[in-house]
């Protein structure tokens, strides 16, 4: 697995990082205020990665969460995102992609879905913490 270090490439997006932590998306919003926030093992939020930008990253786990918009679905996005989970995996991160949807209307399930990825990502029982 290769070891990834940071890039002239992610330097030019931290401006824009910044401006995405600013302004998140209503489910990105609620998935981070009401739940990874305060989460036992530490995420971050819009982190530079590889000459990306993850919405949410778990460095114990190596572990990217994506929340995907209706403009997720359109073909050349698809594209763009199936590369770019590629590239991230090629660097040993796994990449998770949750809708909004899902969040709007299960976030009950979507909160268990992500204790049940960290778990095994980093191998720590989150409900014993």
């Amino acid at each position: 697995m290769k070891t990834y270090y940071q890039n002239h490439k992610d330097k030019e997006n931290l401006a824009y990082a910044r401006e995405m932590r600013r302004h998140m998306t209503p489910e990105e919003s609620k998935l981070w205020f009401g739940f990874l926030k305060r989460y036992p093992i530490r995420f971050v939020r819009q982190k530079r990665i590889a000459g990306y930008i993850a919405d949410f990253y778990c460095a114990k786990g190596k572990l990217i969460i994506e929340v995907d918009g209706i403009h997720h679905y359109t073909p050349k996005q698809r594209e763009y995102d199936e590369e770019r989970s590629k590239v991230l995996m090629d660097w040993g991160y796994a990449v998770f992609r949750i809708d909004n949807d899902w969040i709007k209307n299960n976030f009950y399930e979507v909160c268990k879905y992500i204790d049940e990825i960290v778990m095994e990502r980093t191998g720590i029982d989150i409900r014993k913490l």
